[in-house]
């Protein structure tokens, strides 16, 4: 048995959650289901970073209290958890939880070292929250950088250059998948300069923790909220150690925009304090709408565009909980799981989603389940024969290994894959075997058919437990004891047949972002 942290990046607070961080928590969720099945012991943290300037922007703009627009999206974030099937076992919040400042404060004096004070000029991204050089633009942002002037503690990263190579390069911290190790050992090996640290209470409103021994100035937002990793396990109190130094694997999943901060200055910050880096670093890619980063930014409000979904609108797209109600939780995770590509954004329509939906849950997974549950009924009175046949062990003994494989790979869409072949060969077996034949020449091979099939849609239950833990929950309850339930669909269809319910299409509609709105990484966390 294993000891596994693993982690999503938290996410600023300056407007609802989007679909884009909707997808690292359900590629959390399904880590941290697969390792407690393992035998693991699992502690699968989250939560929001409450302490950027960006959410007192946000907040100025709205006309309200910071304190007030951050614990209404906050608790949005919060709200997550039910709608998309979440298991995770802490939720931190940077601005109100106890153990959050104590905990920055200390690691502040650790790395107390490497930091020094000097004066600094330089083009400012409020979006990501960073500076960068007079000849670059920020990748993420259309927005023009702001050219800020102050005096800032820095961090001496430089220091740690070779080191962070060497960490890397070995792979003692390994980042996944190879184009993003390949590509910040690339930016490594360009060198690496101290970085500011610091923002004068001024600029940040007086919003944030401020520095210890100088209250003038407030701790970066990046240090504030990475420190989140640590101060979750009570780093305040030194009792961190079971879970950081302590766990067997240490894992952070993060998208593309911010692997810079967690592969580069989080480790050097550790190192610095003494602390052990993370073992393993997992990269996902966008997601978008018409070719556009999902814009958390745009569900402040804003003009809905046409879209190929049923309702002529792709809202849902940016808002989950919105997309949930309409859809339903396992096709929302089925679509996160099974569309998304271990490298490379990935477009989102409500058409595709429907399509994954209705082709491979409703006609394939839900009418296997259905027609076994429905012939153990008809022809053996709902009792499972205990005989059963070998076609399909094969397919089912691969499975369970293609899927820790895959997942191990931080490959979703191969691990989904690996489940949904064993329901692909369960159909052509049905077909092959024809029971309702057998049933008809009372064949003696009709009890074993079934019972294969039984034993079949029961694995297929355990398979699906990490994915889809509700649709895994519902086949199960199906398929299990001497005498099955009556059978019930377990996957509605969503095939468009005409406008949504006014109550969908509101909520989704309010959500829509413009095509022509500001955008945001479709995942921006750690701070």
């Amino acid at each position: 048995m294993s000891r596994i942290l693993l982690t999503t990046t938290i996410p600023y607070v300056n407007a609802r959650p989007h679909l884009g961080f909707a997808l690292e928590l359900v590629q959390v969720d399904v880590l941290a289901r697969h390792h407690r099945l393992l035998g693991d012991e699992v502690r699968f943290q989250t939560g929001t970073d409450d302490n950027s300037l960006k959410n007192v922007r946000a907040a100025e703009a709205e006309g309200i209290a910071v304190r007030d627009l951050v614990d209404r999206n906050a608790a949005e974030f919060a709200r997550l958890a039910g709608p998309l099937s979440l298991s995770y076992d802490d939720f931190i919040r940077t601005s109100a939880d106890p153990r959050h400042r104590p905990g920055v404060e200390r690691f502040w004096r650790a790395c107390s070292a490497d930091l020094y004070r000097r004066h600094y000029e330089g083009l400012y991204c409020v979006g990501c929250e960073q500076f960068y050089p007079s000849d670059e633009q920020c990748p993420e942002h259309d927005a023009p950088l702001q050219r800020v002037s102050e005096e800032n503690w820095f961090f001496r990263l430089s220091r740690y250059r070779d080191e962070l190579y060497g960490l890397i390069d070995s792979g003692r911290i390994r980042v996944e998948p190879a184009e993003r190790r390949n590509e910040i050992l690339a930016f490594i090996a360009a060198g690496l300069s101290d970085f500011s640290v610091s923002r004068s209470q001024a600029r940040a409103r007086g919003w944030g923790i401020p520095v210890p021994g100088d209250p003038g100035q407030v701790i970066y937002v990046w240090w504030d909220a990475l420190g989140n990793y640590l101060t979750a396990l009570d780093y305040a109190k030194g009792e961190h150690d079971d879970w950081w130094s302590g766990a067997d694997r240490r894992i952070h999943v993060l998208g593309k925009g911010v692997l810079r901060f967690h592969a580069v200055y989080w480790p050097a910050m550790l190192l610095s304090a003494g602390e052990v880096p993370p073992t393993d670093i997992l990269v996902h890619d966008y997601l978008t709408v018409d070719g556009r980063k999902i814009s958390k930014s745009a569900l402040s409000g804003g003009p809905g565009h046409s879209g190929d979904g049923p309702t002529g609108t792709e809202l849902s797209a940016v808002d989950p909980i919105g997309l949930v109600e309409a859809y339903g939780v396992d096709a929302v995770r089925w679509w996160l799981l099974r569309e998304v590509p271990r490298v490379g954004d990935v477009d989102f329509t409500a058409r595709r989603l429907i399509a994954r939906h209705d082709g491979e849950l409703a006609d394939g997974l839900g009418n296997l389940v259905n027609r076994v549950v429905s012939m153990v009924h008809r022809y053996r009175g709902g009792i499972v024969p205990e005989e059963r046949e070998t076609a399909l062990d094969e397919v089912r003994g691969k499975a369970r290994g293609a899927v820790h494989e895959a997942l191990e790979a931080f490959d979703f869409r191969a691990a989904t894959a690996a489940v949904y072949a064993v329901a692909e060969e369960a159909n052509r077996y049905v077909n092959r075997t024809e029971p309702w034949r057998l049933a008809r020449e009372g064949s003696p091979r009709l009890d074993a058919v079934l019972g294969t099939l039984v034993a079949t849609c029961r694995e297929l239950a355990d398979l699906l437990a990490p994915f889809l833990p509700d649709a895994s929950a519902r086949i199960a309850g199906q398929c299990r004891g001497e005498r099955l339930a009556d059978p019930v669909p377990l996957f509605p269809h969503h095939r468009p047949r005409g406008p949504a319910p006014a109550r969908v299409e509101q909520r989704l509609t309010s959500s829509v972002p413009s095509p022509h709105s500001d955008t945001v990484p479709a995942r921006r966390s750690g701070g």
